[in-house]
């Protein structure tokens, strides 16, 4: 059969699905293999070091570097808390008494002979990692973190900012090509995912953010709009880190672009259940989608497991460029030989049946992304 690969976006309604769940640091980890999880349950937890305070004591105290050390009235090694004393010493004859108190909290690491600096670290910062989604712990990684393994609906989206969150999936609207406008938000939506349809703006999401809303997911978005979004340019480098306030997933690209029906469906069809949902996204190496990932309850037996993003006859895929640009079509046929476009370019082609009145089209390979599940 012929077969060729191609990066592809997934939307499928009963997939198994694993992630792993790793510290940035070694540390410990709090559930064990088998166990049921939600998706705020802390599975790992460690702590980063403090950040580190530099304390010239030679020079507050107007001291030797070499003598400074007979100045504390602390330990090396010692808690201190802010504003407690930790040296003193008398100038002018002993008639001026010299003192140095903590900038912070912390502890006295160490005091150099030599420069009469002290260094004093703050106190550690907990780092917890929870396991985003709902399911069950199938591998423990010790010291490092778990695998979660969980069966539900999995959708990825083109592009998306923000960083992972999760809540009921509220559809205020009964159109997937309509636009999420402020009034279609309720105070009810406060902490939910709620799934616009072509389109939604800049000032949509900030009256979604100032309601509390916890991720807006939609077709499109104004690449100008993006930058206001953000405050910055986006460059290249991987979204996901975001501190905007709430995550946005777009399912088609920028632009007023009507949702897919089959997402559209899948989503509404799961109206009022909990989702985990993350914007991250990288185009380059390491392909990276933002995700919507619903949990089903049951077990496993009829779900398909990850694909490897091979694209077949019968295969489902959406045109990424004009002037087919969003249709959705199935794949009837991989030519092996190069075909000749408008612009005299020889490329790799494949058939796309568009469905009935749309009839079938020759597409570029490079211009479709393929629809798993």
């Amino acid at each position: 059969m012929a077969h060729s690969y191609t990066p592809g976006l997934r939307v499928t309604g009963d997939a198994v699905i694993r992630r792993e769940r790793r510290l940035p640091l070694a540390g410990n980890v709090l559930v064990r293999a088998g166990d049921a999880v939600g998706a705020d349950t802390v599975v790992a937890r460690t702590e980063l070091p403090g950040n580190v305070q530099l304390v010239n004591l030679a020079a507050r105290l107007s001291a030797d570097p070499a003598k400074v050390v007979d100045t504390l009235v602390v330990a090396i090694g010692q808690a201190v808390e802010a504003e407690e004393l930790i040296a003193t010493s008398r100038g002018l004859f002993g008639l001026v008494r010299n003192e140095v108190k903590a900038p912070c909290a912390g502890v006295i690491e160490s005091l150099s002979p030599v420069t009469g600096q002290l260094l004093l670290r703050e106190p550690p910062i907990p780092v917890e990692v929870n396991a985003y989604v709902r399911g069950t712990v199938a591998q423990v990684l010790p010291g490092e973190g778990v695998v979660v393994e969980m069966r539900g609906a999995f959708l990825q989206g083109i592009f998306g900012v923000g960083g992972e969150t999760f809540g009921a999936i509220a559809v205020p609207l009964g159109d997937p090509a309509a636009e999420l406008r402020p009034g279609d938000l309720r105070p009810q939506h406060r902490g939910c995912i709620v799934v616009g349809g072509s389109y939604v703006s800049h000032e949509t999401l900030m009256h979604a953010r100032d309601m509390g809303v916890a991720a807006i997911v939609v077709g499109g978005f104004d690449d100008r709009d993006l930058k206001r979004l953000l405050g910055r340019d986006l460059g290249v480098a991987i979204t996901g880190a975001e501190d905007i306030g709430l995550t946005l997933v777009l399912t088609e690209g920028f632009g007023r672009i009507p949702m897919a029906q089959r997402t559209w469906n899948l989503l509404r069809s799961h109206e009022g259940k909990v989702a985990s949902i993350s914007g991250a996204t990288q185009i380059r190496a390491g392909v990276m989608r933002p995700e919507i990932l619903i949990p089903l309850d049951g077990a496993a037996g009829g779900a398909e497991a990850e694909p490897e993003g091979g694209l077949e006859l019968g295969a489902q895929v959406r045109v990424i460029r004009e002037p087919h640009f969003g249709v959705i079509g199935k794949v009837t046929a991989l030519p092996s030989e190069l075909r000749a476009l408008e612009t005299e370019a020889l490329v790799r082609v494949l058939e796309v049946d568009f469905g009935p009145g749309a009839g079938r089209h020759v597409v570029p390979r490079a211009n479709v992304e393929r629809i798993s599940g």
